[in-house]
């Protein structure tokens, strides 16, 4: 039996593939129906530190301490986003004439996936890797964000409630975080300015990525891994198969003033960290971003065929802000558009607090958000069961590819700019399905750490745990 049987993809069905999806299978991601009103939920797979693990973690070191996956629902209140392609607003984006009103995708259908012997469709950005190698161009655009929260953490406190047994006593107070500006505290010139240093990342700029030794280009992260995830169907000539953020663009920073009840921030310092760090509800800002921002930068020009990511400096997500059991959300990437999803959209924090540890600082956030967004779009690609690995206890079943490995990194990469940035390993598409790897090197992941494929179907009750 073939590994991955008949994979079946046609570029023109990309589109279809987006319709189809919603119709099928997107029960993570599609918006509750309109007869709910203004109000929208949808679910999405976060990057989340345990805020109770800052305190265990500032007592015995915070490179042991666990990244963890959680399912959100997140209620959006507000009016459904109508994400199109008004306005073209050259001024500001430098006239993405060339955009599509969809990013490139390709689906696949596994026959008979070795782990579970089952069919699996989804869809994924780029290009077909078994019929159609070639280069997908998605334009990014890193959207800077300056956050005021207008409420300080001034302390721990046990509340005695188990939904939140420790949260932040609280007092009136104004903090800003700015990612476009410097921050000599916790960054060293020339490379302390937040945003600048995201753009010069590995995301984004090309740099040479060897893989055990197999040269994989002169190229960007997420596309070296595209690449070595699917190198053996590449055939002699794996170089010509490129999945590219191109061009990205930096827009304007937003400045955003957080109402008091909907963030705080709190000294780094409380536990053992550098700075400022500043918390945000995660159903008030996903809001914003369908409600306020997405319409904003779409009458500027923006359209669904770019993917804006929504740049936090040592900000993180939670629901309520306060509560340290709902802490700490690093990152996410979901879509928006009514009545069909269209627009992809990626948040990641930039971190130089050095509070969550290891797998979490600098571009380990973009790298693992990213690289999801492109194996993963929509967030319901579903996969043979798989779990308790990286940031995953219990059992998980979409292709997210950072999920199995957070916290573990790829060996640091050193730019142009001097800096030194962690990036993290992320899974291959072999590893969630099975049998012999299509990886480079026979891997399971991009850095090797994976040497077989996920194992197991997680959770079958067939299967004896002694």
């Amino acid at each position: 039996m073939k590994v991955f049987g008949k994979l079946s993809v046609s570029r023109s069905s990309a589109v279809a593939a987006l319709a189809a999806a919603a119709a099928l299978g997107m029960v993570s991601m599609a918006h509750a129906a309109a007869a709910r009103g203004p109000t929208t939920d949808k679910n999405v797979t976060v990057m989340m530190f345990p805020g109770t693990d800052l305190l265990t973690g500032h007592a015995g070191g915070f490179s042991q301490a666990p990244l963890r996956s959680e399912q959100r629902s997140l209620t959006s209140y507000g009016p459904a986003v109508q994400v199109g392609s008004r306005g073209w607003g050259n001024e500001r984006w430098g006239g993405f004439r060339g955009d599509r009103d969809t990013v490139p995708l390709w689906t696949f259908d596994v026959r008979h996936a070795a782990r579970d012997g089952l069919n699996h469709v989804g869809a994924m950005v780029g290009t077909n890797p078994f019929r159609d190698p070639g280069t997908s161009r998605v334009p990014v655009v890193i959207v800077p964000m300056i956050l005021t929260t207008q409420t300080v953490g001034t302390g721990v406190i046990s509340t005695g409630d188990d939904a939140g047994a420790d949260a932040f006593s609280t007092q009136p107070g104004d903090t800003t975080q700015n990612s476009t500006a410097a921050d000599t505290a916790c960054l060293t010139a020339p490379n302390d300015v937040p945003s600048t240093l995201a753009y010069q990342s590995p995301i984004f700029q090309d740099t040479p990525f060897y893989f055990g030794g197999v040269f994989l280009g002169d190229t960007q992260y997420i596309d070296a891994v595209e690449r070595g995830s699917f190198y053996g169907a590449l055939g002699d000539n794996p170089g010509n198969y490129h999945v590219l953020f191109d061009p990205v663009r930096m827009a304007r920073p937003i400045h955003v003033t957080v109402p008091a009840n909907e963030g705080l921030a709190f000294a780094a310092s409380t536990f053992g960290g550098c700075g400022t760090v500043q918390i945000l509800d995660l159903n008030w800002f996903d809001s914003y971003i369908n409600g306020t921002l997405l319409p904003r930068l779409a009458s500027q020009g923006l359209r669904p065929g770019s993917v804006p990511v929504f740049l936090l400096y040592n900000a993180v997500l939670a629901s309520p802000v306060s509560a340290l059991s709902t802490c700490c959300v690093l990152g996410y990437h979901s879509s928006a558009g009514e009545p069909t999803p269209n627009q992809l959209y990626a948040v990641a924090d930039f971190d130089s607090s050095g509070i969550f540890g290891q797998g979490t600082e600098n571009s380990d956030v973009m790298a693992h958000e990213m690289g999801e967004l492109v194996n993963d779009p929509f967030g319901d690609n579903e996969v043979p069961p798989w779990g308790n690995s990286g940031q995953t206890v219990g059992c998980q079943e979409n292709l997210e590819v950072g999920d199995p490995l957070s916290g573990t990194n790829m060996p640091p990469v050193t730019m142009p700019n001097g800096f030194t940035y962690n990036l993290q390993e992320l899974a291959f598409f072999s590893w969630f399905f099975g049998g012999q790897s299509l990886g480079v090197n026979g891997w399971y992941s991009s850095n090797g750490t994976f040497t077989s494929d996920a194992g197991p179907v997680c959770g079958d009750p067939s299967i004896s745990s002694g």
